[in-house]
């Protein structure tokens, strides 16, 4: 009979949190120690320059169950989710912020609802929400387009508290900042997602990494998301449509010139502006089509190397 425990790894990227590093560290081993699962915590920081290194290595040497991965310089938090996933060995892997916002206690029971529904991966949903007016408003937005765009049906998309499967951090790439949308990756890869509710705390250290950049690059990463995520195996589905709107519209656009030119006796001159754009949009949805076939070509030649 194997008795064999099954374990937990926590990946969580650090930038800067040195205040926090050993209350965070406190918690964790509290929920971890007191639950049915081997455990390890791998911390991997982002280029931290407030000490926070020399912390996590302190503990490191008191606490067996710790790894320490230094990126070199701030590569954000994909990056160091990423490069966590891939040293990750539990059978399941969660995912926690460095900030003491989220709440560790919470793990266990996360793992309990994948085991119970069957799906995947479990994000966490912030009840009560500590964060400030812009940070709390703005996720909202785009949790509410996520939703709509990528059919995930989660309402915090972007939650750092995650627990998955292994199999799916280990089939799920992170880049840019794509952390916010693992979900819609990891449904592009046939995983399914479920939701918990958590408590949220307000930060105690510091001050919170959020910026208002963030928000344009958030949405451009949704666009990003989903172009890859629907169109990536077919390119010409998405670059034919909008060369068939551009297209059909130039086509219109000069019909209804000729028509005002020999229906009704209008000189070409009058309807200049009307004529450029028609020849405009016919170009523009050549190149549309053009761009089409050549990410099909690509595709292809991916595929059958």
């Amino acid at each position: 009979m194997n008795n064999t425990k099954e374990k937990i790894s926590v990946v969580i990227p650090v930038y800067n949190e040195v205040e926090s590093l050993f209350e965070l560290h406190r918690q964790l081993c509290d929920a971890l120690d007191n639950s049915e699962y081997d455990y390890n915590l791998i911390f991997v920081d982002d280029g931290s320059k407030d000490g926070s290194v020399e912390v996590e290595e302190k503990l490191a040497c008191e606490n067996k169950n710790i790894i320490v991965e230094k990126l070199i310089a701030n590569q954000g938090k994909a990056a160091a989710l990423n490069r966590g996933f891939q040293i990750a060995d539990g059978d399941y892997v969660a995912t926690i912020d460095g900030d003491l916002q989220d709440d560790p206690y919470a793990i266990p029971d996360m793992v309990k609802q994948i085991k119970e529904t069957g799906v995947d991966l479990v994000s966490g949903w912030k009840q009560d929400r500590k964060d400030k007016f812009i940070k709390k408003h703005t996720s909202k937005i785009y949790n509410f387009f996520t939703r709509i765009l990528t059919g995930i049906k989660l309402h915090d998309t972007n939650n750092g508290l995650k627990v998955y499967k292994s199999i799916v951090v280990k089939n799920v790439v992170v880049y840019g900042e794509m952390h916010r949308y693992i979900p819609v990756l990891a449904k592009q890869q046939g995983f399914t997602s479920g939701e918990m509710k958590v408590r949220h705390f307000e930060r105690k250290y510091g001050e919170t990494k959020y910026g208002i950049s963030r928000f344009w690059r958030g949405f451009f990463d949704l666009i990003t998301i989903k172009f890859v995520t629907e169109y990536f195996k077919r390119p010409m589905h998405f670059f034919g449509a909008w060369g068939t709107i551009f297209i059909s519209g130039g086509i219109l656009a000069e019909v209804y010139i000729l028509v005002l030119k020999f229906g009704f006796g209008h000189s070409f001159q009058l309807h200049i502006a009307m004529l450029l754009l028609g020849a405009l949009m016919i170009i523009l949805g050549i190149q549309m089509f053009s761009i089409g076939l050549i990410c099909e070509l690509i595709t292809y030649f991916n595929k059958n190397k």
